[in-house]
């Protein structure tokens, strides 16, 4: 066999060509080409410490005049507005992936556990599904699950309902016209803004501290199916750990990956295959 030698890797092609990720391979592709984009690489830095002290001020102030700064529809509208204008059509399609996604998990556990509570519907498929309080409701169906969790045995099941696990046609509207395309990180950072304006000290709170059960949902994802790899992505989010002074938009990302590949290794569970697409080619 002729010896393989590499004067000049890539790094992107070797996060690609990862075999312990268990993403499909276009939705890798999307991930890396967002994450090549000169926004981030030149943007990011300076929107997350603006972000982060902004948001700071504002909590800070929040605690003196603790009222709403600003109604949950005008929020709405301006992050719709700033996905359609400001956000490359790629990261809004991760975007409404990550919430289809997510409801995909929380279902599959309410399917697959007694805990008597019906099946949660928020799966936006287009822009304009992420107003009428999306954002809020994403956090909530998280609490309405493990609080339904307290009162029921958590036990392996067999067989497993899979039920649900599709992935909708996503609309990014690609077709409208931006006045740049931000990628994902950065558009975060913007975003959060607005969201700790609107939202009222406790449900940013909320918001910020749903993303510490990330270890608590792949333990949940692990009992139920038996599978130990969910446990494998744990980073010891505890969730008796109660700061929400955090870098909120790194953290939002981190809890999208970890939602994909908890959603791909139960569609590998349930039989589906990922291709991977060895033509890709990198820069």
């Amino acid at each position: 066999m002729a010896e393989f030698v590499r004067s000049d890797p890539s790094m992107w092609e070797a996060i690609f060509a990862d075999p312990s990720v268990p993403l499909d391979r276009s939705v890798v592709r999307q991930i890396i080409d967002d994450q090549r984009r000169p926004s981030r690489r030149w943007l990011y830095p300076i929107a997350m410490v603006l972000s982060r002290v902004l948001v700071t001020i504002i909590r800070v102030l929040k605690r003196v005049l603790p009222f709403r700064w600003m109604p949950l529809g005008t929020m709405d509208f301006l992050c719709v507005w700033f996905l359609r204008r400001c956000v490359s059509p790629d990261a809004v399609d991760l975007l409404l992936r990550h919430f289809v996604i997510e409801t995909n998990l929380v279902n599959f556990i309410i399917r697959n556990t007694p805990v008597g509570i019906e099946p949660v519907t928020l799966r936006p498929e287009s822009l304009s599904e992420l107003g009428d309080q999306a954002v809020v409701e994403h956090d909530v169906n998280v609490y309405d699950v493990l609080i339904a969790l307290d009162v029921v045995p958590l036990v392996a099941r067999d067989p497993l309902d899979f039920r649900q696990l599709d992935i909708p046609p996503l609309d990014a509207e690609r077709h409208r016209r931006r006045l740049v395309r931000l990628d994902i990180q950065t558009a975060l950072c913007f975003m959060n803004i607005p969201f700790s304006l609107a939202l009222s000290s406790e449900e940013y709170r909320r918001a910020v501290h749903s993303m510490r059960f990330d270890d608590s949902f792949l333990e949940i994802l692990a009992v139920i199916t038996g599978d130990d790899t969910f446990r494998h992505w744990k980073l010891a989010g505890m969730s008796l750990w109660m700061d929400s002074n955090v870098d909120v938009p790194r953290m939002v990302y981190r809890h999208a990956l970890v939602c994909e590949y908890a959603h791909a290794q139960l569609v590998k569970l349930a039989g589906g295959q990922y291709p991977r697409d060895t033509a890709v080619e990198f820069d």
